[in-house]
């Protein structure tokens, strides 16, 4: 088994070994439960099958709580118990660390994602069947949720990778999440090059698409990027701290 296999696996049963990933799940749904049908009822206000109003809940959700929280702990912790120095000194390639990290965390995430499709299956399928759905849209919002998912958590691992600090990972990563999502609500008021520009770099504008059941290849290929551009960066922040 390869090293980063070896990381993944066990960075993601660590997180089942601890509270933390019940924690997470449960207030999650907690969490979407209450938005999306209890505050204002707006699920039931709809009065018609779709699932648009979960699906613009879910991102806000792992923006500012779950993908703080399950990033905070990737390389900060490390450090602060001292064992990235015994990990990065054993045979294993910097490139392994990160990407075994990366794809434990992911796996989390993507995980809670797939237990969300219970609320489709139950509401719309069985044993419940509240009207006909497009599973269209609910196909094509999964898959722009996993494409923000796979950035989101690249970023917060890239911040806990340069900081000494969970709780510093926590808080830098819910506001760099917070501010990349929300900066498409302040886009739409503004117009000209810097409204543009905005909107360019949102995750909310970049997600529109896939909720509405659109899937353009650019919103594809801007997630990757930020995914691809975020795990070289902490590449590099670690193999630094290594040669410091």
């Amino acid at each position: 088994m390869s090293p980063l296999v070896t990381i993944a696996k066990r960075e993601f049963r660590s997180y089942f070994d601890s509270p933390v990933a019940y924690v997470v799940i449960c207030l999650s749904f907690l969490g979407l439960g209450l938005m999306v049908f209890a505050m204002g009822g707006a699920f039931w206000q709809a009065d018609r099958a779709t699932l648009v109003q979960m699906f613009a809940v879910v991102p806000k959700g792992l923006s500012v709580l779950v993908i703080p929280v399950v990033t905070m702990r990737l390389l900060a912790e490390e450090r602060a118990s001292g064992t990235l120095e015994m990990l990065i000194t054993l045979p294993v390639k910097d490139s392994d660390v990160i990407l075994g990290k990366y794809f434990g965390a992911l796996g989390l995430v993507l995980t809670l994602l797939a237990t969300t499709a219970i609320y489709p299956l139950a509401m719309f399928y069985k044993p419940w069947h509240l009207g006909a759905l497009d599973w269209g849209p609910v196909s094509s919002a999964y898959l722009g949720l996993a494409l923000f998912s796979a950035a989101a958590v690249a970023i917060g691992l890239l911040i806990s990778t340069i900081t000494d600090s969970q709780a510093v990972a926590f808080f830098l990563t819910f506001f760099t999440l917070g501010a990349i999502w929300w900066v498409g609500d302040v886009a739409n008021g503004m117009e000209g090059a810097a409204g543009g520009v905005l909107r360019y770099i949102s995750f909310s504008t970049r997600l529109d698409g896939f909720i509405r059941g659109l899937v353009d290849t650019r919103d594809i290929i801007y997630f990757l990027s930020v995914t691809a551009l975020s795990l070289v960066v902490a590449f590099r922040a670690l193999e630094r701290r290594k040669w410091a």
